[in-house]
Protein backbone atom coordinates (compact mmCIF):
# COMPACT_ATOMS: atom_id res chain seq x y z
CA UNK A 1 0.00 0.00 0.00
CA UNK A 2 1.23 3.47 -0.62
CA UNK A 3 0.40 6.39 1.50
CA UNK A 4 -0.22 9.83 0.24
CA UNK A 5 -0.57 13.03 2.30
CA UNK A 6 -3.22 15.19 0.44
CA UNK A 7 -2.81 18.92 0.61
CA UNK A 8 -5.14 22.29 0.57
CA UNK A 9 -2.59 23.75 -1.30
CA UNK A 10 -0.64 25.80 0.90
CA UNK A 11 2.61 27.63 -0.61
CA UNK A 12 4.94 26.24 2.65
CA UNK A 13 3.18 22.81 2.47
CA UNK A 14 6.64 21.68 1.17
CA UNK A 15 8.15 21.80 4.96
CA UNK A 16 5.25 19.22 5.43
CA UNK A 17 5.80 17.18 2.32
CA UNK A 18 9.33 17.17 3.32
CA UNK A 19 8.40 15.61 6.56
CA UNK A 20 6.00 13.16 5.54
CA UNK A 21 8.71 11.56 2.93
CA UNK A 22 10.76 11.36 5.98
CA UNK A 23 8.02 9.31 7.54
CA UNK A 24 7.63 6.86 4.94
CA UNK A 25 5.00 8.46 2.92
CA UNK A 26 5.48 7.31 -0.78
CA UNK A 27 3.02 10.66 -2.41
CA UNK A 28 2.35 14.19 -1.99
CA UNK A 29 -1.24 15.34 -3.52
CA UNK A 30 -2.77 18.81 -4.07
CA UNK A 31 -5.95 20.12 -4.02
CA UNK A 32 -6.44 22.78 -6.99
CA UNK A 33 -9.57 24.76 -5.51
CA UNK A 34 -8.03 28.58 -6.86
CA UNK A 35 -10.94 30.52 -4.94
CA UNK A 36 -9.59 28.69 -1.35
CA UNK A 37 -6.00 28.03 -1.55
CA UNK A 38 -2.62 28.68 -3.22
CA UNK A 39 -1.86 27.82 -6.61
CA UNK A 40 -1.84 24.14 -7.35
CA UNK A 41 1.56 24.15 -9.56
CA UNK A 42 3.42 26.88 -7.36
CA UNK A 43 2.69 24.68 -4.15
CA UNK A 44 4.06 21.25 -6.09
CA UNK A 45 7.26 22.59 -7.74
CA UNK A 46 8.06 23.68 -4.42
CA UNK A 47 7.54 20.32 -3.01
CA UNK A 48 9.47 18.74 -6.15
CA UNK A 49 12.02 20.65 -5.35
CA UNK A 50 12.30 20.19 -1.76
CA UNK A 51 11.91 16.17 -1.73
CA UNK A 52 13.64 13.14 -3.43
CA UNK A 53 11.31 10.40 -3.71
CA UNK A 54 8.14 11.47 -3.15
CA UNK A 55 5.52 11.36 -6.11
CA UNK A 56 3.69 14.64 -6.21
CA UNK A 57 0.63 14.76 -7.67
CA UNK A 58 -2.53 17.26 -8.32
CA UNK A 59 -5.97 15.66 -6.32
CA UNK A 60 -7.23 16.96 -9.18
CA UNK A 61 -6.70 19.87 -11.42
CA UNK A 62 -9.84 20.92 -12.27
CA UNK A 63 -10.09 20.44 -16.59
CA UNK A 64 -11.71 23.68 -18.14
CA UNK A 65 -10.71 26.50 -15.50
CA UNK A 66 -7.52 26.19 -17.19
CA UNK A 67 -7.29 25.20 -21.09
CA UNK A 68 -5.42 22.58 -21.87
CA UNK A 69 -2.47 23.42 -23.24
CA UNK A 70 -1.46 25.19 -20.50
CA UNK A 71 -2.52 22.12 -17.77
CA UNK A 72 0.09 19.85 -19.96
CA UNK A 73 2.58 22.96 -20.07
CA UNK A 74 2.13 23.08 -16.15
CA UNK A 75 2.77 19.62 -14.80
CA UNK A 76 5.11 19.31 -17.52
CA UNK A 77 7.18 21.99 -16.15
CA UNK A 78 6.51 20.31 -12.71
CA UNK A 79 8.10 16.89 -14.01
CA UNK A 80 11.08 18.83 -15.29
CA UNK A 81 11.76 19.59 -11.45
CA UNK A 82 11.19 15.90 -10.65
CA UNK A 83 11.85 13.85 -13.23
CA UNK A 84 9.58 10.60 -13.09
CA UNK A 85 7.85 11.51 -9.85
CA UNK A 86 4.68 13.55 -11.07
CA UNK A 87 1.21 12.71 -11.54
CA UNK A 88 -1.13 14.36 -13.35
CA UNK A 89 -5.04 13.99 -11.17
CA UNK A 90 -7.97 15.54 -13.35
CA UNK A 91 -11.47 16.30 -12.39
CA UNK A 92 -14.40 17.71 -13.53
CA UNK A 93 -14.42 20.05 -10.45
CA UNK A 94 -16.85 19.45 -7.65
CA UNK A 95 -15.19 22.44 -5.63
CA UNK A 96 -13.01 24.36 -7.59
CA UNK A 97 -15.82 24.75 -9.62
CA UNK A 98 -18.80 25.16 -7.03
CA UNK A 99 -16.89 28.09 -5.06
CA UNK A 100 -17.13 30.39 -8.85
CA UNK A 101 -21.11 28.90 -9.26
CA UNK A 102 -20.52 27.02 -11.22
CA UNK A 103 -21.69 23.67 -12.73
CA UNK A 104 -18.63 20.71 -13.13
CA UNK A 105 -17.59 20.51 -16.41
CA UNK A 106 -18.92 17.73 -18.77
CA UNK A 107 -17.45 14.52 -19.52
CA UNK A 108 -17.17 15.55 -23.66
CA UNK A 109 -15.16 18.69 -21.67
CA UNK A 110 -12.76 16.51 -20.23
CA UNK A 111 -12.37 13.78 -22.62
CA UNK A 112 -11.52 16.39 -25.41
CA UNK A 113 -8.64 18.15 -22.51
CA UNK A 114 -7.49 14.70 -21.84
CA UNK A 115 -6.85 13.83 -25.28
CA UNK A 116 -4.79 17.16 -26.15
CA UNK A 117 -3.11 16.92 -23.10
CA UNK A 118 -1.89 13.22 -23.20
CA UNK A 119 -0.90 14.39 -26.74
CA UNK A 120 1.30 16.82 -25.39
CA UNK A 121 2.59 15.05 -22.88
CA UNK A 122 3.91 12.32 -24.85
CA UNK A 123 5.70 14.52 -27.10
CA UNK A 124 3.78 14.56 -30.00
CA UNK A 125 0.90 17.23 -31.49
CA UNK A 126 -2.15 17.84 -30.64
CA UNK A 127 -5.47 18.84 -32.10
CA UNK A 128 -6.82 22.31 -30.34
CA UNK A 129 -9.19 23.95 -31.32
CA UNK A 130 -11.62 27.31 -29.96
CA UNK A 131 -14.75 27.14 -31.34
CA UNK A 132 -14.69 26.68 -34.80
CA UNK A 133 -10.94 27.29 -35.21
CA UNK A 134 -8.98 24.21 -35.19
CA UNK A 135 -5.05 24.16 -34.85
CA UNK A 136 -2.26 21.41 -34.80
CA UNK A 137 -0.11 22.39 -31.80
CA UNK A 138 3.30 21.10 -30.52
CA UNK A 139 5.94 22.21 -27.51
CA UNK A 140 8.57 24.06 -29.26
CA UNK A 141 11.55 23.26 -27.18
CA UNK A 142 10.86 20.01 -25.19
CA UNK A 143 14.71 19.16 -25.03
CA UNK A 144 15.67 23.00 -23.74
CA UNK A 145 15.35 22.35 -20.01
CA UNK A 146 12.14 23.99 -19.87
CA UNK A 147 9.55 21.16 -19.61
CA UNK A 148 10.17 17.19 -18.92
CA UNK A 149 7.82 15.20 -21.60
CA UNK A 150 10.51 12.24 -21.69
CA UNK A 151 9.56 10.47 -18.76
CA UNK A 152 6.10 9.55 -18.62
CA UNK A 153 3.43 11.54 -16.60
CA UNK A 154 0.51 9.23 -16.17
CA UNK A 155 -2.98 10.55 -15.80
CA UNK A 156 -5.09 9.75 -12.92
CA UNK A 157 -9.02 10.50 -13.33
CA UNK A 158 -11.49 11.18 -10.51
CA UNK A 159 -14.84 9.45 -10.88
CA UNK A 160 -17.54 7.88 -9.04
CA UNK A 161 -20.30 7.80 -11.71
CA UNK A 162 -20.71 4.65 -13.99
CA UNK A 163 -19.96 6.96 -17.34
CA UNK A 164 -17.41 8.39 -15.68
CA UNK A 165 -15.76 5.29 -14.61
CA UNK A 166 -16.03 3.85 -17.98
CA UNK A 167 -13.56 6.63 -19.35
CA UNK A 168 -11.46 5.99 -17.16
CA UNK A 169 -11.05 2.68 -18.34
CA UNK A 170 -10.99 4.28 -22.27
CA UNK A 171 -8.28 7.04 -21.17
CA UNK A 172 -6.28 7.12 -18.12
CA UNK A 173 -4.00 5.63 -16.16
CA UNK A 174 -5.54 5.50 -12.67
CA UNK A 175 -8.40 6.32 -10.62
CA UNK A 176 -9.17 8.68 -7.52
CA UNK A 177 -12.12 7.92 -5.56
CA UNK A 178 -13.69 8.83 -2.31
CA UNK A 179 -15.59 6.41 0.14
CA UNK A 180 -14.28 3.62 2.16
CA UNK A 181 -16.45 0.89 1.01
CA UNK A 182 -14.83 -2.08 -0.07
CA UNK A 183 -17.28 -3.76 -1.69
CA UNK A 184 -18.37 -0.39 -3.88
CA UNK A 185 -14.45 -0.09 -4.73
CA UNK A 186 -14.44 -3.58 -6.07
CA UNK A 187 -17.59 -3.09 -8.66
CA UNK A 188 -15.73 0.05 -9.51
CA UNK A 189 -12.81 -1.33 -10.11
CA UNK A 190 -14.07 -4.03 -12.04
CA UNK A 191 -16.10 -1.42 -14.30
CA UNK A 192 -13.04 -0.04 -15.01
CA UNK A 193 -10.99 -3.26 -16.26
CA UNK A 194 -14.13 -4.18 -18.26
CA UNK A 195 -14.26 -0.43 -20.06
CA UNK A 196 -10.08 -0.68 -20.40
CA UNK A 197 -10.52 -4.02 -22.08
CA UNK A 198 -13.21 -2.83 -24.24
CA UNK A 199 -11.17 -0.16 -25.32
CA UNK A 200 -8.06 -2.54 -26.46
CA UNK A 201 -6.22 -1.51 -23.75
CA UNK A 202 -6.69 -3.71 -20.81
CA UNK A 203 -5.87 -3.24 -17.15
CA UNK A 204 -4.06 -6.40 -15.00
CA UNK A 205 -4.67 -3.34 -12.18
CA UNK A 206 -5.79 -0.24 -11.72
CA UNK A 207 -4.33 2.00 -9.69
CA UNK A 208 -6.54 3.41 -7.05
CA UNK A 209 -6.14 6.28 -4.44
CA UNK A 210 -8.55 6.60 -1.76
CA UNK A 211 -9.24 9.96 -0.92
CA UNK A 212 -10.39 10.02 3.15
CA UNK A 213 -8.84 11.46 5.92
CA UNK A 214 -8.01 9.77 9.61
CA UNK A 215 -7.02 9.98 13.05
CA UNK A 216 -5.24 7.34 15.73
CA UNK A 217 -7.38 7.64 18.93
CA UNK A 218 -5.57 8.06 21.79
CA UNK A 219 -6.67 6.55 25.38
CA UNK A 220 -9.70 8.07 26.70
CA UNK A 221 -10.15 9.61 23.21
CA UNK A 222 -14.00 8.85 21.16
CA UNK A 223 -15.08 9.37 17.63
CA UNK A 224 -16.31 12.99 18.54
CA UNK A 225 -13.49 14.11 20.52
CA UNK A 226 -12.36 17.87 19.87
CA UNK A 227 -8.57 16.27 18.99
CA UNK A 228 -10.23 14.24 16.46
CA UNK A 229 -12.46 16.66 15.14
CA UNK A 230 -10.02 19.22 14.43
CA UNK A 231 -8.06 16.85 12.63
CA UNK A 232 -10.92 15.11 10.53
CA UNK A 233 -14.53 16.66 10.98
CA UNK A 234 -13.57 19.47 7.79
CA UNK A 235 -13.23 16.24 5.83
CA UNK A 236 -16.12 14.15 7.78
CA UNK A 237 -18.17 16.84 7.11
CA UNK A 238 -17.80 16.75 3.07
CA UNK A 239 -19.94 14.23 2.73
CA UNK A 240 -22.74 16.20 3.69
CA UNK A 241 -21.72 19.42 1.85
CA UNK A 242 -24.23 20.52 -1.28
CA UNK A 243 -23.26 20.38 -5.21
CA UNK A 244 -24.27 23.71 -6.06
CA UNK A 245 -26.95 24.74 -8.50
CA UNK A 246 -28.97 27.75 -8.19
CA UNK A 247 -31.77 25.90 -9.42
CA UNK A 248 -31.57 22.07 -8.43
CA UNK A 249 -28.80 21.59 -5.61
CA UNK A 250 -27.42 18.38 -5.43
CA UNK A 251 -27.93 17.44 -1.72
CA UNK A 252 -24.85 15.37 -0.06
CA UNK A 253 -23.83 13.76 -3.46
CA UNK A 254 -21.09 12.01 -1.65
CA UNK A 255 -23.55 10.98 1.12
CA UNK A 256 -24.19 7.02 1.17
CA UNK A 257 -28.21 6.21 1.52
CA UNK A 258 -27.79 5.52 5.21
CA UNK A 259 -26.41 9.23 5.41
CA UNK A 260 -28.91 10.85 3.17
CA UNK A 261 -31.07 12.01 6.40
CA UNK A 262 -28.62 13.29 7.85
CA UNK A 263 -27.34 15.24 4.66
CA UNK A 264 -30.50 16.52 4.08
CA UNK A 265 -30.63 17.99 8.15
CA UNK A 266 -27.28 19.72 7.21
CA UNK A 267 -28.83 21.31 4.12
CA UNK A 268 -32.27 22.49 5.92
CA UNK A 269 -30.60 23.71 8.83
CA UNK A 270 -27.49 25.06 8.03
CA UNK A 271 -27.15 25.69 4.24
CA UNK A 272 -30.53 27.06 3.93
CA UNK A 273 -30.50 29.37 6.78
CA UNK A 274 -26.86 31.06 5.36
CA UNK A 275 -27.07 34.81 5.19
CA UNK A 276 -25.63 35.31 2.07
CA UNK A 277 -28.57 35.91 -0.84
CA UNK A 278 -28.95 32.80 -2.60
CA UNK A 279 -27.30 33.92 -5.91
CA UNK A 280 -24.40 34.10 -3.88
CA UNK A 281 -24.56 31.21 -1.44
CA UNK A 282 -22.39 28.96 -2.91
CA UNK A 283 -19.28 31.67 -1.52
CA UNK A 284 -20.45 30.85 1.81
CA UNK A 285 -21.61 26.94 1.66
CA UNK A 286 -17.45 26.44 0.85
CA UNK A 287 -16.01 28.50 3.30
CA UNK A 288 -13.82 26.69 5.73
CA UNK A 289 -13.73 24.00 2.82
CA UNK A 290 -11.27 21.31 3.77
CA UNK A 291 -9.69 23.22 6.16
CA UNK A 292 -11.39 23.99 9.45
CA UNK A 293 -15.22 23.88 10.50
CA UNK A 294 -17.41 26.41 10.77
CA UNK A 295 -19.42 27.41 13.87
CA UNK A 296 -22.06 24.88 14.13
CA UNK A 297 -21.02 22.28 12.09
CA UNK A 298 -19.42 20.02 14.58
CA UNK A 299 -23.39 19.11 15.76
CA UNK A 300 -23.83 17.10 12.49
CA UNK A 301 -20.61 15.32 12.87
CA UNK A 302 -21.72 11.85 13.85
CA UNK A 303 -19.50 9.24 15.82
CA UNK A 304 -21.22 7.19 12.26
CA UNK A 305 -20.42 9.90 10.12
CA UNK A 306 -16.59 9.93 11.27
CA UNK A 307 -16.25 6.54 10.96
CA UNK A 308 -17.48 6.07 7.23
CA UNK A 309 -15.66 8.60 5.98
CA UNK A 310 -12.49 9.06 7.47
CA UNK A 311 -9.97 6.16 8.78
CA UNK A 312 -9.88 7.29 12.29
CA UNK A 313 -9.94 4.41 15.39
CA UNK A 314 -7.16 2.53 17.08
CA UNK A 315 -4.43 1.47 15.40
CA UNK A 316 -5.43 -1.72 15.11
CA UNK A 317 -8.82 -0.93 14.25
CA UNK A 318 -7.16 1.20 10.95
CA UNK A 319 -4.72 -1.09 10.02
CA UNK A 320 -7.80 -3.60 9.37
CA UNK A 321 -9.26 -1.22 7.55
CA UNK A 322 -6.04 -0.82 5.27
CA UNK A 323 -5.81 -4.13 4.77
CA UNK A 324 -9.35 -4.54 3.90
CA UNK A 325 -9.17 -1.59 1.26
CA UNK A 326 -6.22 -3.17 -0.17
CA UNK A 327 -8.34 -6.31 -1.10
CA UNK A 328 -10.42 -4.55 -2.56
CA UNK A 329 -8.01 -2.94 -4.41
CA UNK A 330 -7.10 0.36 -3.86
CA UNK A 331 -3.03 1.30 -3.89
CA UNK A 332 -2.98 4.40 -2.23
CA UNK A 333 -4.48 5.40 1.13
CA UNK A 334 -4.43 10.15 0.66
CA UNK A 335 -4.84 11.75 3.88
CA UNK A 336 -6.45 14.91 3.90
CA UNK A 337 -4.65 17.52 6.11
CA UNK A 338 -6.69 19.89 7.12
CA UNK A 339 -6.16 23.61 7.64
CA UNK A 340 -2.08 24.58 6.86
CA UNK A 341 -0.26 22.20 9.07
CA UNK A 342 0.26 18.73 8.63
CA UNK A 343 2.62 17.92 10.96
CA UNK A 344 0.51 15.95 13.68
CA UNK A 345 -1.09 13.90 11.20
CA UNK A 346 2.41 12.84 9.34
CA UNK A 347 4.08 11.81 12.56
CA UNK A 348 1.01 10.02 13.80
CA UNK A 349 0.64 7.70 10.78
CA UNK A 350 4.24 7.36 10.02
CA UNK A 351 5.14 6.03 13.62
CA UNK A 352 1.17 4.11 14.29
CA UNK A 353 0.33 3.49 11.01
CA UNK A 354 2.69 3.48 8.15
CA UNK A 355 5.99 1.34 9.72
CA UNK A 356 2.81 -1.29 10.95
CA UNK A 357 1.30 -2.03 7.64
Amino acid sequence: MDFGITFPSYIRAYHDAKLAEDYGFTHAWFYDSHMCYSDVYASMALAAEHTRHLKIGSLVSILGNRIAPVTAHSVATINELAPGRVILGVGTGFTGRNVMGMPPIKLKTMRDQITVIRDLLSGGEANYSEGDIERSIKFLHPDGGYINVADPIPIHMASNGPKALKMVGELADGWVTIGLDPEHITKSINQIKDSAKAAGRPMESVYSTNLTSGCVLRPGETLTSPRVLRQVGPFAILLLHTNWDPNKMQIGPFAPPEMAPLAKRYFDEHIMKMKTPLEKRFQEMHYGHLVSLREGEERYITPELVKMSTLTGTPGEIIDRIHALEDAGITNIALNVCGTDGREMIREFGNEIICKV
